[in-house]
């Protein structure tokens, strides 16, 4: 799947007519039940949008790759899915389940003019379509689908000039409830979650030992991401939830104890500290340390003489 071009769906219509439904009732959004879609064995495996996704789905024949992971649907399971966003799918035609589940779509043209076309980008669980889904109780799903009925009722109606604003609140109403869930699942997924914290914190105890350090200069935060198969943002959320800290401060605390480890055990000058730690200028490493430790590299050094 890996080396397939994605197929590219450009319109609602177009998803709509490649997945056997009727001519959608709005160009530019629709609610579409997933029970209805017809997966055919034709189906492109990879598929890239022109427009927002923004689906639940559950019990279906259906896998999704989804980033580095894959998902199937015994439980309800959400995902966030912007323009030009890449994910495969795999159907097993061999099993007969009842699929169950809806899927907004929204082009960016309804947006125009909505305060939504701009701060839409602050959800950034939207970058969760290459890293992490959203996993939602009975009770979360119940508030989520009585949204999507709100939207799907509005433009069924007759459309007037209070309908876009309507069906934007709604919207935005959605993508707050999401944002809370998401909040939620940082917390109950402690184990995992703080799995991830170890395998941090391994990452990081590798880069630094590495004796290449010093050419690679100090790992970013989209490094350390990657490495964890997660996007910085969801990255930078969890870290904040379990610890209160970012990812650029876990880097900084790991680089300070390194920085600390070799003031006190060698002979080094701090301008070549700063350089074997990757830094450019030793100037830069100094402001770090004591911004950190409110001393700076010598007078750290001092007190353990």
């Amino acid at each position: 799947m890996a080396n397939q071009q994605p197929y590219r769906i450009k319109t609602i219509s177009e998803f709509h007519q490649l997945r056997g439904l009727p001519k959608p009732e709005h160009p530019l959004i629709s609610v579409v039940d997933y029970s209805t879609i017809d997966h055919s064995a034709n189906d492109p495996r990879t598929v890239m949008l022109n427009f927002y996704s923004i689906s639940l789905k559950r019990n279906s024949a259906a896998k999704i790759r989804y980033g580095q992971q894959q998902y199937d649907f015994d439980e309800g399971v959400m995902f966030f899915m912007a323009p030009g966003q890449v994910f495969g799918v795999e159907i097993d035609h061999s099993k007969q389940v009842e699929h169950s589940g809806w899927i907004l779509l929204i082009h960016p043209d309804f947006l125009w003019h909505t305060g939504l076309a701009r701060s839409i980008r602050k959800y950034e669980y939207f970058d969760y379509a290459v890293n992490e889904a959203l996993f939602l109780s009975e009770k979360e799903e119940n508030v989520l689908t009585e949204i999507i009925q709100n939207i799907q009722q509005e433009y069924h109606s007759n459309i007037d000039k209070y309908s876009q604003g309507i069906i934007i609140a709604q919207i935005e109403l959605l993508l707050t409830y999401a944002e809370r869930f998401y909040n939620r699942q940082f917390i109950t997924r402690k184990i995992s979650n703080h799995q991830v914290l170890e395998q941090m914190e391994d990452i990081l105890n590798r880069y630094f030992d590495d004796e290449h350090l010093m050419q690679n200069g100090i790992p970013s935060v989209q490094y350390v991401a990657a490495s964890l198969n997660m996007s910085p943002g969801y990255l930078s959320n969890l870290l904040k939830v379990l610890t209160g800290q970012s990812t650029q401060q876990h880097i900084h605390d790991k680089l300070i104890e390194k920085a600390k480890e070799k003031l006190s055990t060698t002979t080094l000058s701090v301008s070549e500290i700063a350089y074997e730690l990757g830094f450019e200028h030793p100037q830069s490493f100094s402001k770090l340390f004591k911004a950190k430790t409110l001393l700076s590299p010598l007078a750290f050094r001092q007190s353990f003489n």
